[in-house]
């Protein structure tokens, strides 16, 4: 059977490269210091915004429509393992070959300076 999956987002405010993964619902990570500490390393600008505001999380709360509209609700899964497979192939669309209205009909990626700096260690899929 299929549970519920928490899908955690970042979307980057100048690219609108994102980065969806599924994990427990517990979003007190994102106020540890370790956290602060890793963007602040990375020269990342951590904007915060207030629980029940939408308006203030735009590009976040767009993509999560974009998700229910192409991946969540696109088609029926087996299993949970099969659509959490399906969010990393659709991010990888969405960043890589999905146009933007915003962005000029080009991808998020388009927008990169350093595509290979994707490998950094917070993108690391062997953690």
């Amino acid at each position: 059977m299929i549970g519920y999956s928490f899908i955690h987002t970042a979307v980057d405010d100048h690219s609108r490269l994102a980065c969806s993964e599924a994990l427990t619902d517990n979003g007190s990570c994102y106020r540890s210091r370790l956290f602060a500490q890793t963007l602040s390393d990375a020269g990342i600008i951590h904007k915060r915004t207030r629980p029940y505001r939408p308006p203030t999380n735009g590009k976040v709360e767009r993509l999560n429509r974009t998700l229910l509209d192409e991946w969540a609700h696109v088609r029926p899964y087996s299993s949970t393992t099969e659509r959490t497979d399906a969010l990393a192939e659709f991010i990888h669309t969405y960043n890589h070959h999905r146009g933007h209205t915003a962005l000029g009909g080009q991808p998020p990626i388009s927008r990169v300076n350093n595509p290979a700096g994707q490998y950094s260690p917070l993108l690391r899929k062997d953690r």
